[in-house]
This record gives C-alpha cells, sequence and structure tokens, in this order.
C-alpha cells in the first residue's frame, strides 16, 4: 500500500494555464478597447462650378431628357451639363410625386454618351422613366 500512497501524492507535471487565459484576456481587451470606433461618415469632393450647377427646376409631371446628334444633352429643352443633369434629377425626386422621367436619345446620338446619360439616371435613383422615340430605331438598312 506505500507505493500506492506516494503516487497519489506526487505532484503533477501539467502547465498551468489559468494565468495564460487571464493574460491573453487583458490583452484582448485592451485591444478592443484601443482600436478607434469605425465612423459612418465619408468625405466627398463635391465640384464647385459655381453659377454653371444651377440646375434647371424639374416639371412636376414630365421631364423630358432629350440627347441630339451632336451629344448635347436637354433637359425640358434646356441645354444641361452633367452635374446640372445630376441637380435636376436630385430635384425631382424631392417632389411629392415623382415627375415621369422620357428620355429621347437621337438616332445619330453616340452609343457612349447615351450610356452616361443612363448611367446617371440610374445613379439618381429615378424610377419613373421611359424611352421615347423607339419608332425610330425600328428600320436599320440591311447589310447586302
Amino acid at each position: 500500500m506505500a507505493p500506492l500512497r506516494t503516487a497519489a501524492i506526487a505532484p503533477k507535471a501539467d502547465i498551468n494555464t489559468t494565468p495564460l487565459i487571464d493574460v491573453l484576456l487583458v490583452l484582448l481587451v485592451m485591444l478592443i478597447i484601443t482600436i478607434p470606433a469605425a465612423t459612418h461618415s465619408l468625405d466627398v469632393d463635391l465640384p464647385n462650378c459655381g453659377a454653371d450647377c444651377i440646375a434647371p427646376q424639374p416639371d412636376p409631371v414630365v421631364n423630358r431628357l432629350t440627347l441630339d446628334a451632336s451629344d448635347q444633352v436637354r433637359w425640358n429643352g434646356e441645354p444641361v451639363t452633367t452635374a446640372q443633369l445630376s441637380a435636376a434629377l436630385a430635384a425631382s425626386l424631392v417632389l411629392p410625386v415623382e415627375p415621369e422621367l422620357q428620355f429621347a436619345p437621337d438616332a445619330r446620338a453616340s452609343y457612349e454618351a447615351a450610356a452616361n446619360i443612363m448611367r446617371t439616371i440610374k445613379a439618381s435613383g429615378a424610377t419613373r422613366f421611359g424611352f421615347v422615340g423607339n419608332e425610330q430605331f425600328r428600320d436599320f438598312e440591311r447589310a447586302h
């Protein structure tokens, strides 16, 4: 029986992990405290074009956006820049009822200009959007 007593009294050779866990928890808390709080803001440099950025007033019912053969954009008949178009679209979206936006590109207008206008319209969030004058694209010359 004596050999059993010495085996039961013998010290354990395992490492005590409790202090290690305590140190890791303290380091984790310190790391969390030192991380800066995430901010929900985004710095945006807006173009400053002075009086040129005055957008035409939107019609509360229907706004007509045209693109002519020389890639000139017109909002209800008035020539506008891309910045003015964005401002006019934003102004039309704050109206009590969103007005209909009709886009009428000329058949000779460049595809790139039309795509840029549609990209601007999509970015504005306009939902009442349609194409008018599509009958001009109905018949194309057939290659012989």
